[in-house]
């Protein structure tokens, strides 16, 4: 847990609230207005006490579009980096994600997110909330679904005894895929899935055999209801695997490009060719 900071977790306050709902109304109601997303199994999230919504993760804007469709509040974990970036910009994007009902964590120690989410989470939900979460600690680079990390949601969700709900974003890394600016105007959406009680699990939220299980199950609902493709190694992993090769290719197309130029000169020197 050294070096892993989580800040404001106890500001429940009225100005929060009131920034959550000012967000939800103006944000909330433009995305609903502009993208129509639609909506299963909404029926499924309680009207009120705890619970932990486990969603898979394919877009910046997965942690927008979710609370955005709920009638309660439901609280994610961000980067700090949101959050203390300086200037006026850092100062807007800051009230942007708190008044998104996003907590800030310091991803800097050596143990990373892992301790620092489930701080943040076990006291979002022990006052009664509804606590975002993705399994997979990013996003997924080409649409699968990659293996869930059990030091979050597991022991979250055994410490606490809050039911979890697996949902699923559909086609919401298609509407601003990266490098695009502008926002493609289609309908994404989000399936709710029935609450997965894990209480026979009680008190064993230190056994890593559990909280592989308890993770599996959820990462299998969640698959069961976006129907994406799951691949059993960890997406960040999976990004080092593509940057690795990308890193490849452009190392093979320099090489490429400079033994033609080689080649250019050797050809331009060799008599006969009119050097």
């Amino acid at each position: 847990m050294s070096g892993d900071i989580v800040y404001g977790l106890s500001e429940d306050t009225g100005g929060t609230r009131l920034l959550y709902g000012a967000m939800k109304v103006t944000v909330g109601g433009t995305l609903k207005l502009a993208f129509r997303p639609w909506v299963e199994g909404l029926e499924h999230v309680p009207a009120e006490g705890p619970a932990i919504l486990a969603s898979n993760h394919l877009s910046f804007s997965d942690s927008f579009f979710l609370p955005a469709v709920l009638d309660r509040k439901v609280t994610f974990i961000a980067k700090a980096e949101y959050f203390t970036t300086p200037g006026v910009k850092g100062r807007m994007t800051a009230a942007f994600f708190k008044g998104a009902g996003q907590l800030p964590v310091d991803r800097s120690g050596a143990r990373g997110a892992g301790e620092a989410a489930v701080r943040s989470g076990i006291e979002v939900l022990r006052r009664g909330e509804l606590f975002g979460i993705y399994p997979e600690g990013t996003r997924s680079p080409d649409g699968r679904l990659y293996r869930g990390k059990p030091g979050g949601l597991a022991r979250v969700a055994l410490a606490t005894g809050a039911p979890v709900l697996p949902v699923a974003m559909i086609d919401t890394e298609k509407i601003q895929p990266p490098g695009k600016v502008v926002p493609k105007l289609m309908r994404p959406g989000i399936r709710i899935g029935w609450p997965l009680d894990f209480s026979r699990y009680q008190g064993m939220e230190h056994d890593r055999f559990v909280l592989r299980a308890v993770t599996d199950e959820v990462m299998y609902e969640i698959m069961r209801l976006s129907g994406q493709e799951y691949v059993d190694i960890y997406a960040t992993a999976a990004k080092r695997r593509l940057a690795d090769a990308a890193k490849a290719e452009k190392q093979a197309q320099a090489e490429k490009q400079a033994e033609a130029e080689k080649q250019s000169r050797a050809e331009k020197r060799a008599p006969g060719t009119g050097a």
